[in-house]
């Protein structure tokens, strides 16, 4: 059982960024992007699914994103060497939601928007102003325990990415370095850039990572949605594979950048995403 001291963390309901404890237990006060409020926790928090059966991700993993099978995992987000990120396909994306699963199909968390205002859900049905505000996404375990938080502050040209531990505390960033030709972000820690993340061509679909030497640790893989899901919905499917164990906050940093490629562009166009 986690311990906490009297402090504001993510909030495990997964409807706000943070949530205050007062050592004791979690308190009604609530705060998003800086703005405190009252609101009682009713719940643990869903962790969302996209209901994809294990042959599909299977498939998904092997014939679209051509990894070969690998070595199995410990089960987390951050012991697996495949993650498979699957957006929930809906007509109006008014609150964007992934499910992660493992190579074999099995789902190992998921990934929420929290601190979404009506206000902000507005502007993004009735346009795309949304792309000027601040986001923030949760990435839990199965039973909605936040393991890193992934917020993109409000942005007026390139793309900064900041990424929180369990416990709120930024571990590093992920930052926009162009905006023409091949997209190229900075993994950044505490003492400076540690990688980078190289879009392999102009539509920013795939991408290698790399460490502070220049040598590939991981890949991200846009997986094709089929041209009716892509006219119709906003889903967007990637693949990670991480080619050997990696020491924080670089680890955490890469499977950050699996959803952080899609919270820097998709915003923009959909067709950069």
């Amino acid at each position: 059982m986690t311990e906490y001291t009297a402090d504001w963390y993510p909030d495990p309901g997964g409807k706000h960024e943070l949530r205050y404890h007062d050592g004791a237990q979690w308190t009604d006060h609530v705060s998003d992007h800086g703005r405190q409020a009252s609101d009682p926790l009713t719940d643990a928090g869903a962790v969302p699914s996209t209901g994809m059966s294990a042959e599909k991700i299977q498939r998904q993993v092997a014939d679209k994103a051509g990894v070969q099978p690998a070595t199995q995992g410990g089960g987390t987000m951050f012991t697996e060497p495949v993650l498979v990120v699957n957006q929930k396909a809906k007509i109006l994306e008014l609150n964007t939601e992934y499910a992660v699963y493992d190579q074999h199909g099995t789902q190992i968390g998921a990934i929420r928007q929290v601190g979404q205002s009506a206000l902000k859900k507005v502007a993004r049905f009735v346009s795309s102003l949304d792309q000027f505000m601040t986001h923030s996404l949760q990435l839990v375990d199965n039973n909605g325990a936040v393991q890193l938080t992934v917020t993109r502050p409000a942005k007026f040209a390139k793309s900064k990415v900041h990424v929180s531990d369990a416990a709120g505390n930024q571990i590093g960033s992920i930052l926009q370095k162009n905006m023409i030709g091949k997209i190229r972000f900075s993994l950044e820690g505490p003492q400076g850039e540690i990688g980078s993340l190289n879009g392999e061509n102009w539509r920013a679909w795939n991408f290698n990572l790399q460490d502070a030497q220049g040598n590939e640790v991981a890949r991200i893989t846009k997986t094709w949605e089929g041209l009716a899901k892509t006219m119709f919905t906003t889903a967007d499917n990637y693949v990670l594979q991480i080619h050997r164990p990696l020491e924080e906050p670089l680890r955490s940093l890469v499977v950050a950048s699996a959803v952080s490629v899609d919270l820097a562009l998709k915003q923009d166009s959909r067709g950069l995403g």
